[in-house]
């Protein structure tokens, strides 16, 4: 082994030394010592939450500090289930520094009026790379709302981008008694976004329009990604107009809030892949209001109207879909219709698969399905990550080819080879659920990057108008078409200012630098 100089071994511990003063792990204990932990954060800081609740009765918790990619700045608990925050603010965590990742938490709003529980997240600004995962979320209008901030020259607006969203339950145990937007992922601007893996159910907003939306990406927002979540727009509740996922929502104003001074389209290059949608029975599951170049593909949506491809603005493929409802171009939509299996009767659901209102996708009878997907380069796996390669895919979210996959709360895959929560097989088996009402998976691991993200901007209200109506077409769709519905949009208007926080990998390595340099040290003396 070669000789190390013994001057440049003490250099290089003493960069050590001074480098885990600023970067470490961050217990505790309490409202104060959490507040204090984040607004002394740096690069490198793992604040870890000891079990307990801890309740917060202050405007917000700013993010204002700047992670790095190398080193980003965590908060978190050791494990899902043993920490719970409660906010009595309209927002909890107002995150606007770059890097910041959030894991593990119970994020609860106790407003007395629920007007006034807003976000459990507001991620604005210089928030990039922001990254939210394995969280339980409850008891806001907007859990995770996304918006731009006036911050850069001349007071022009900045969005975050590359925010990634996975494997989080949002949920709310009553319909919000709110006219405020009742979105639990609400993102205007913003670029390169992903929402994986998550659980969304009962969104229901109780007062004002009635209509409500899962999840949508909107005011000019660019290249997001939308793929494996878990929709379920009446499971603890019922009533009122509820959407599932959502490229547009219910529109943006005024054009400066929006990417690129203009808010139409309201998304460009977007992908809704591998997404289960169900008891969504008032409207549709998924609704692409002036979307530019729209993918929409091998998603499963059951007991709701279908999916809208709306106004002039709207382009893109809808392929190897499975539903019960209509697709259809409205109001000047375009789109590709390519190997659709739509207007299935909801009996014929209950025929080929184990219960499906119950998310339990266990295939009995495949004949219609299985093998008979187009193979799309934008849809690699499934919905549980699952590689779609036995050279002939199936129609829907999911995959039959022996790898396990049958629906259920979704859970981390671990790379080429996914998993649910089911806990069956694709022949049969029972769903065991995670989480408080079924869960949002298990507690995640930190410090690894996620998978690329994308941004978000001001959306402060967005209204839609129920979107069913129009005229049916029936089975296998291929070539393109179209028809016109009937019900009316507003446009939401809305401004926003922005919070930000931002999530990434954890650094690590230092520890193991300085044994390899002690080893070296050690075996200089030795010589």
């Amino acid at each position: 082994m070669a000789k190390i100089p013994f001057q440049t071994l003490l250099s290089a511990l003493a960069l050590l030394t001074s480098t885990r003063a600023w970067a470490g792990e961050v217990p505790v204990a309490d409202v104060p010592g959490l507040v204090g932990a984040i607004q002394a954060a740096k690069p490198g800081d793992t604040i870890v939450l000891a079990p307990g609740i801890y309740e917060v009765h202050q405007s917000k918790i700013a993010c204002e500090a700047a992670g790095t990619a190398d080193a980003p700045i965590v908060v978190r608990a050791a494990e899902l289930g043993t920490v719970t925050i409660r906010f009595d603010a309209i927002e909890g965590f107002h995150v606007r520094g770059p890097h910041w990742e959030f894991a593990n938490l119970d994020i609860e709003g106790i407003c007395a009026a629920d007007s006034d529980c807003e976000h459990a997240f507001h991620v604005t600004g210089a928030a990039e790379s922001t990254w939210l995962h394995h969280n339980r979320m409850h008891g806001f209008n907007a859990m995770i709302k996304g918006n731009g901030e006036p911050i850069g020259p001349g007071d022009s607006f900045v969005w975050p981008d590359d925010v990634v969203i996975e494997y989080n339950e949002l949920y709310n145990p009553a319909p919000r008694d709110t006219g405020n937007p009742v979105t639990p992922i609400d993102v205007v601007g913003g670029q390169r976004w992903v929402l994986r893996g998550n659980f969304i159910h009962d969104h229901a907003k109780g007062g004002g329009d009635n209509v409500s939306y899962a999840a949508f990406l909107k005011g000019h927002s660019k290249d997001g990604l939308i793929e494996r979540n878990l929709v379920v727009c009446e499971l603890m509740h019922s009533g009122q107009v509820r959407l599932g996922l959502s490229l547009g929502g219910g529109g943006t104003g005024p054009d400066s809030i929006c990417e690129d001074g203009a808010c139409k389209p309201e998304h460009e290059r977007g992908v809704l892949r591998n997404n289960l949608i169900v008891n969504c029975p008032a409207d549709v599951g998924i609704y692409v209001n002036a979307g530019a170049d729209s993918k929409i593909v091998n998603n499963t949506l059951y007991n709701t109207s279908g999916i809208d491809m709306r106004f002039a603005q709207t382009t893109g493929l809808v392929a190897n879909n499975l539903l019960n409802g209509k697709i259809r171009d409205r109001d000047g939509g375009t789109s590709m219709k390519m190997n659709n299996l739509e207007e299935v009767a909801l009996a014929d659901f209950g025929a080929w698969f184990v219960d499906p209102a119950a998310y339990d996708f266990t295939l009995k009878d495949g004949a219609a399905i299985v093998d008979l997907g187009l193979a799309l380069a934008e849809v690699p796996d499934d919905y549980c990550g699952n590689d779609r390669n036995d050279g002939k895919h199936d129609i829907g979210a999911i995959e039959y080819d022996g790898d396990g996959c049958v629906g259920g709360v979704p859970v981390e895959s671990g790379g080429g080879s996914g998993g649910t929560s089911t806990g069956g097989d694709e022949s049969g088996g029972s769903e065991t659920g995670v989480g408080s009402t079924g869960g949002a998976g298990t507690s995640g691991e930190t410090g690894s990057s996620p998978t690329s993200g994308a941004t978000s901007s001001p959306t402060s209200g967005e209204t839609d108008g129920p979107t069913s109506g129009g005229e049916s077409g029936g089975g296998l769709t291929t070539g393109t078409g179209g028809s016109s519905g009937s019900a009316g949009d507003t446009g939401a208007t809305g401004d926003g200012s922005g919070c930000a926080c931002r999530g990434g990998s954890s650094t690590g390595g230092a520890g193991a630098l300085l044994g390899l340099l002690l080893l070296g040290l050690g075996r200089s003396r030795r010589r």
